[in-house]
């Protein structure tokens, strides 16, 4: 059976009754204001596990007999659907294999063991991991969990879809990220059987646009290559059967958003609404902030779908995010290696009243002239203007330099 009905969707509301939360829909004033609409953020960052996949995956287990249950369940996961089973497993009394890529994060490593799945690392990519969760099926009669590709994941999933169309009925438009299709068809479904005229509006990352492909959606008919992301919680070759059928069926379009627009949501998330979100979780809010989505003059709702981010992929957004509100300058200058060089570039700066937040100097290297020294400078700067004035107060002064990006 391939067909997921609101019935379906309601059905798993009463499954997943005082096990998962029942998440903020959220209006933030800040992004209403910054986009012309009436926002909300639907937090599902803060479910337990910290995604959405603790919905479909509890769904999917609850619904297996006794013996298959004895036997225990397997599931292929980078992150966030690894952690989804590991907790639905333990909560029902199941034991769980997880499989994931030896590189995966070892933050979601320890998340997954510390839910009590046996844990496997096999591998160098999420479909290594899959054809490995899948041999282990077949051997030992475990349950394969699937991500997305499954009825019953999929109803899970669209619980999310439940508790916004009950909060906020008159929704114009949901704006949602995309990857295999799980979350994003399980809301359609449901959504659209409540109202027919509200618009679902997908988001994948432009490194792996798959169902945009699929619908037609291919800018000028080129082909987009998958390409490298840091939303890998999206970044899925293939969607899967079940939900490419009901995403062609219920989604009103699909848009695409780069790594750079992403980093700006999550620094805008962070500072201005106090939410982290990881990469794929904030693909949404990337798409209506870039204009991708335009929802101007609409009440619209975006789904935050996760905030399991890897520490060092948040300081490397917050820098980014910093770089792109132009408050984080960073310079590159090379000078006469003599006593006092340094000294002008620094009284420049204090001029124009920035603050250097990291001095590099380097006076030897192939790239280093003889008699001549490097230094990186990391500016903090307080907007576009006063960035401007920096810059203008160092070419003043004689002083040449190359802005890194």
């Amino acid at each position: 059976m391939s067909e997921v009905t609101l019935g379906d969707v309601e059905e798993a509301g009463k499954v997943l009754k005082g096990v998962a939360r029942e998440t903020p829909l959220d209006r933030s004033r800040t992004f209403s204001e910054l986009t012309s609409s009436e926002l909300y953020l639907k937090l599902e960052n803060l479910q337990k596990t910290g995604s959405f996949k603790t919905r479909g995956a509890y769904v999917k287990i609850s619904s297996l007999s006794e013996a298959e249950r004895r036997k225990g369940v397997v599931a292929a996961s980078a992150g966030n659907h690894a952690q989804g089973v590991a907790y639905s497993a333990s909560l029902l009394g199941v034991k769980s294999t997880i499989v994931m890529p030896e590189q995966a994060s070892p933050a979601k490593v320890d998340a997954t063991k510390g839910y009590g799945a046996s844990l496997l690392l096999s591998g160098r990519t999420f479909d290594d991991a899959m054809r490995r969760a899948q041999e282990i099926s077949r051997k030992e009669g475990k349950v394969l969990i699937h991500a997305f590709d499954d009825t019953k994941v999929i109803s899970g999933q669209g619980t999310v879809g439940l508790e916004m169309a009950d909060e906020q009925p008159e929704l114009d438009e949901v704006v949602i990220p995309v990857g295999g299709g799980g979350l994003a068809s399980g809301i359609a479904v449901a959504m659209k059987a409540i109202n027919p005229k509200m618009k679902i509006i997908g988001v994948q990352s432009e490194a792996y646009p798959p169902v945009y492909r699929a619908l037609g959606q291919e800018r000028g008919g080129k082909k987009i290559a998958p390409a490298e992301t840091l939303a890998d919680g999206i970044a899925v070759k293939e969607p899967g059967k079940i939900t490419l059928k009901l995403l062609k069926r219920y989604l009103d379009g699909v848009v695409l958003v780069n790594d750079a627009e992403i980093a700006k949501a999550i620094f805008l998330l962070l500072e201005r609404a106090k939410t982290l979100a990881e990469p794929a979780g904030a693909a949404g809010l990337a798409a209506v902030l870039s204009g991708a989505v335009d929802v101007r003059g609409k009440k619209c709702a975006v789904v935050i779908s996760g905030g399991n981010i890897d520490m060092y992929t948040l300081d490397q957004m917050v820098a980014k995010g910093l770089e792109m509100e132009h408050r984080l300058l960073r310079l590159e200058f090379t000078l006469a290696d003599r006593p006092g060089a340094l000294r002008e570039i620094i009284d420049a700066v204090a001029d124009a009243k920035a603050n250097v937040v990291d001095v590099a100097h380097q006076r030897m290297g192939s790239n280093v002239p003889l008699g001549r020294a490097t230094v990186v400078l990391s500016l903090e700067t307080q907007n576009r203007s006063h960035t401007k004035r920096l810059m203008a107060g160092l070419a003043g002064a004689g002083l040449r330099y190359r802005v890194l990006r």
